[in-house]
């Protein structure tokens, strides 16, 4: 919140051109993964009609992205939870009958070759293949950490939650393995578990939480280290970058991550593409350049269909149909589509939502205490952040 207010948390803007569920699903296309069902439930409208107008794939070959909404298939009940949800959502598994699903949340920032893991997942026979992150082992105790089993590296011995005494891995001491929340399951397997779990009265219906740590119990889960993961074109500046963009200070941290000089993910990979929006706005235009009053962005995106007039930007984020007008000043900020700043109003480290309109000799970010007086949010780091269509005064 207050980017969720009007929206699923996979169809909020992110990078201009995108939203958070771009990466999830070119990830899967760049793999060859082209049968792809989105599982939503609240707020889905701007998310299912993002999908429906971009997302689409060759019918004649038998490809597609498709949002599936909560239909109490199973009872009276919405979904309980994310193993739930593909319990509801069975009748989808045994339409297509494939051999492995692949799980994954809609909400994160990197880039991934799936078809890599699934390699990795058949090679280790286990039905159940987690994918995991290397993090400090000083943080072990915010994560869900995964402990490899003696005998056999490639398989997790143990799943738990926050340890305060973890022990770093055997190739690297200072650092752990934690969940990325993506998994690959052989489908037999899969529907069988989510079958059992639906009737367990106790459970909290939750992959990572309940279905994958039975899988361990079993002895039947392998890790899939995603160091081991390499995408084309990626460098070694970004080639394992994951983001969790769980909170607002994160989220405005990924932008930042996408415009310095050598990005710490870098959008332009050309070999792995991130696929949007398609664009239907002109080109971005810069105009003024006399003395005072000079049209201009460094340190920047700014995407089609901004006009910068006699504005300055640095280091921010500007997304399409944006309007900057004279004198105006935007640092270190994130402007979603179609947002107005007038004449002499000043911008920094904010985040502004759809179609705000930001009035001639207006601040936000310069007084967090005002800001939230004004009733916008304001992060721990200070972030002000407007919501879609909030009025500012």
């Amino acid at each position: 919140m207050p980017l969720t207010a009007d929206r699923a948390k996979p169809a909020v803007p992110f990078g201009g051109n995108y939203r958070l569920i771009d990466f999830a699903l070119s990830n899967l296309a760049n793999a060859g993964f082209l049968k792809m069902v989105v599982l939503t439930q609240y707020k889905s409208h701007s998310l299912d009609r993002h999908i429906s107008r971009t997302w689409r794939m060759s019918t004649l070959l038998g490809n597609y992205v498709t949002p599936v909404p909560a239909q109490q298939r199973m009872g009276k009940n919405w979904y309980l939870g994310s193993a739930d949800a593909i319990f509801q959502s069975l009748n989808l598994i045994n339409d297509e009958k494939p051999d492995y699903v692949v799980v994954i949340g809609a909400d994160n920032i990197y880039r991934m070759d799936f078809s890599q893991m699934l390699d990795a997942h058949k090679a280790s026979g286990a039905s159940c293949t987690v994918a995991a992150i290397r993090q400090p082992l000083s943080l072990a105790n915010q994560f869900g950490v995964i402990e490899l089993d003696k005998n056999d590296k490639h398989r997790i011995g143990a799943f738990r939650e926050k340890p305060n005494d973890a022990v770093g891995l055997a190739d690297s001491p200072d650092e752990v393995l934690v969940s990325m929340g993506n998994y690959i399951f052989n489908a037999d397997a899969l529907v069988e578990a989510v079958r059992s779990d639906a009737l367990d009265p106790d459970s909290a219906h939750d992959m990572g939480g309940n279905i994958v740590p039975n899988f361990v119990q079993k002895n039947d889960c392998a890790v899939h280290d995603f160091i081991d993961n390499h995408v084309p074109g990626s460098t070694e500046r970004d080639k394992d970058y994951w983001r969790d963009v769980g909170t607002l200070d994160a989220y405005y941290d990924a932008h930042m991550d996408l415009i310095s000089v050598h990005p710490v993910f870098n959008l332009y990979n050309h070999h792995w593409p991130v696929y949007g929006s398609p664009n239907i706005h002109p080109p971005a235009k810069f105009v003024h350049g006399g003395p005072g009053r000079v049209g201009q962005a460094t340190d920047s995106f700014v995407s089609n269909g901004v006009v910068i007039s006699g504005g300055q930007v640095s280091g921010s984020v500007i997304s399409p149909g944006v309007n900057l007008h004279s004198w105006s000043q935007v640092s270190d900020s994130v402007l979603m589509d179609g947002v107005q700043v007038g004449r002499h109003a000043q911008i920094h480290r904010a985040i502004i939502d759809k179609n705000v309109i930001v009035p001639p000799r207006a601040s936000i970010g310069l007084d967090p205490e005002l800001d939230r007086k004004r009733g916008f949010f304001v992060t721990e780091s200070g972030i002000t952040v407007v919501g879609k269509d909030q009025l500012v005064v």
